[in-house]
């Protein structure tokens, strides 16, 4: 009997099973995947213990370098907030106040802002580094190090044309009264709103969108200054806007996996180089040029994710300074002489040409109240040219009485700023609208006034720029790995090729890249991971439905769930500062 067993026993191991002969078989039609295995049997260790495979690939990689660069980033960081301390205090020297209050104020709402940068680092721009970690092309120290520092020029060279296009989604009243109380809760209520949701994603390993998540707390807070104000139904959000901006941020995933898949396939049938389209070997790095074009997409990811959402948090900041500290920051100091003078001109030949679309029956009251219905309601009547014209000439005189914007009196900078404001978005929603009609020649002059009241009013000081910069790279340093994690492990079954990593980086720097020449706010974290899994469903490798079922909710979740939060602490807020 033990015998007959034993050779049983021996009969059995000495034919190859059936699992090793279809191994075998698929081994033969799909020698990338037995590859794949190969590389997962290696990094078996690392996952047995609870470790994801990015743990195997820290702890395997050149750890030495990535902390030189680590340290080349915190003298980077040292220096940068030093930078900007030295120039606030610079900006806040010729300030009077009667009490501290404005400058604690100013203390912790900037803190609040810059946290809403860091959490905004570690939860969107990590999403920059994943391909180029997961293909082996960077190690993962390095990858975070050089993100960051690409991010940090981004942030540097942009525009500020997508930190006002987010502010000018803020009711109008609240914008003008940002240094009251109500100001206060609304600044504080969005910022608090959006940290908590994007610190409880990222805790999650969600890479849901801190743009998204921004937009929503804006909504909540305009809303519940809807039902909050004595004025119902004229106070609340600019609806025109947030569409226009929700659309952006709609699109943009389906425009990032529709063109990630299509590229991939464009590379297949142009490109038939097969070590494109292979998963990493081991710790192997790909061939030079891959790894070169991987390396690129990255930057250029992490570029215009800084220049795009860097500015969100800009823009925010900017109102908690013009509400703390108007004297030094209400309108643009920087503005010369000379520019003053061609302002004045300019005014002058605005309010003459404005004159001639006055009807002879329009009464007004106060300018500025005529002008800021309008932006409220949207409805043009004869009264709103006659205040318009009004506020252009006002404007005008005053600069020419003051000859240079930093001369404007400390008691009258905010009142001064707010006119240009209401006149700005008045001109604004007057040329989207096309309501009313002015010729070609007039409707240039109108365009030229406007360049010229926003290059007084909507600036950002250098020193807002470094500090968003360095919250962006801090938070990247510290708090990538969870969406790193999620982007190259669990969005798709198989391990990301090289291929498909360079295809979804190029779709999500075009996209982003586009969105910030247009000044519109794009979501980095939907734009990418909607390329993950567009290159994964074009490539045929599948998807892992748990995680997308998850990101789908995360993304669908996050509008009402920031809503319905900014809105709660913007009642409590205002509630607390009576």
């Amino acid at each position: 009997m033990l015998s007959l067993h034993a050779a049983n026993v021996a009969s059995i191991a000495s034919r190859p099973s059936v699992t090793a002969t279809c191994g075998m078989q698929a081994g033969m039609t799909r020698r990338p995947a037995m590859r794949l295995t190969a590389e997962f049997e290696r990094e078996k260790p690392a996952m047995a213990t609870g470790t994801s495979v990015l743990d195997a690939k820290i702890g395997s990689g050149t750890g030495k370098v990535g902390k030189i660069g680590v340290g080349i980033f915190g003298v980077a960081l040292v220096v940068g907030f030093i930078y900007a301390g030295i120039h606030l205090i610079g900006d806040l020297e010729g300030t009077r106040a009667t009490s501290i209050l404005p400058f604690v104020l100013l203390g912790i709402a900037l803190l609040t802002a810059l946290g809403f940068e860091f959490v905004n680092g570690f939860h969107d721009t990590a999403n920059a580094v994943a391909t180029v970690i997961y293909t082996h092309s960077l190690e993962p120290h390095i990858a975070v190090v050089w993100s960051g520092a690409w991010n940090f020029i981004g942030v540097l060279v942009s525009s500020g044309a997508v930190a006002f296009a987010i502010v000018s989604l803020l009711p109008v009243e609240l914008i003008l009264q940002v240094g009251s109380n109500a100001g206060f809760a609304m600044v504080f209520a969005l910022l608090v709103a959006a940290i908590i949701w994007n610190i409880g994603t990222w805790y999650l390993g969600l890479p849901a969108s801190s743009s998204h998540t921004l937009i929503g707390s804006i909504i909540g807070v305009g809303i519940a200054n809807q039902l909050m104000s004595v004025k119902t139904g004229t106070s609340g959000v600019d609806w025109a806007q947030a569409m226009t901006v929700g659309k952006q941020l709609l699109l943009s995933p389906v425009f990032g996996f529709v063109l990630a898949a299509l590229l991939l396939l464009a590379c297949k049938a142009l490109i038939p180089n097969k070590q494109l389209y292979q998963a990493p070997v081991g710790d192997a790095p790909p061939p030079f040029w891959i790894r070169c074009l991987l390396i690129l997409t990255c930057t250029g990811v992490s570029f215009f994710h800084g220049s795009n959402d860097g500015q969100k948090g800009m823009g925010l900041i900017m109102l908690i300074l013009i509400g703390t500290v108007p004297t030094a920051y209400a309108v643009n100091h920087a503005v010369t002489t000379r520019q003053t003078q061609d302002f004045v001109a300019v005014s002058t030949q605005t309010a003459d040409m404005l004159s001639h679309y006055v009807s002879p029956t329009a009464v007004v009251g106060d300018s500025r109240d005529e002008v800021t219905d309008y932006i409220r309601t949207r409805q043009f009547t004869p009264n709103t040219m006659l205040a318009l014209r009004e506020l252009v000439n006002g404007i005008g005189t005053e600069m020419a009485l003051y000859k240079e914007l930093k001369a404007v009196p400390q008691d009258k900078v905010r009142n001064f700023r707010n006119n240009m404001y209401v006149v700005s978005e008045a001109l604004r929603l007057m040329q989207k609208s096309g309501s009313p009609k002015f010729s070609t020649a007039d409707a240039a002059i109108l365009k030229n006034y406007k360049g010229h009241i926003d290059n007084a009013t909507k600036f950002i000081p250098s020193w807002v720029k470094v500090a968003v910069a360095l919250a962006l790279g801090m938070g990247t340093m510290i708090g990538w790995k969870r969406i790193v994690v999620t982007v190259g492990e669990k969005i798709g079954k198989d391990h990301l090729t090289y291929g498909q990593g360079a295809a979804a980086e190029i779709a999500a720097m075009a996209t982003i890249g586009a969105a910030d020449w247009f000044g519109l706010p794009v979501s980095t974290t939907h734009v990418l991971s909607s390329g993950v899994a567009g290159t994964m469903m074009a490539n045929k490798s599948g998807l892992q439905w748990g995680t997308v079922r998850n990101l789908a909710m995360a993304w669908i979740l996050t509008l009402p769930a920031s809503i319905c939060l900014s809105a709660l602490l913007f009642w409590a807020f205002r509630n607390i500062w009576k």
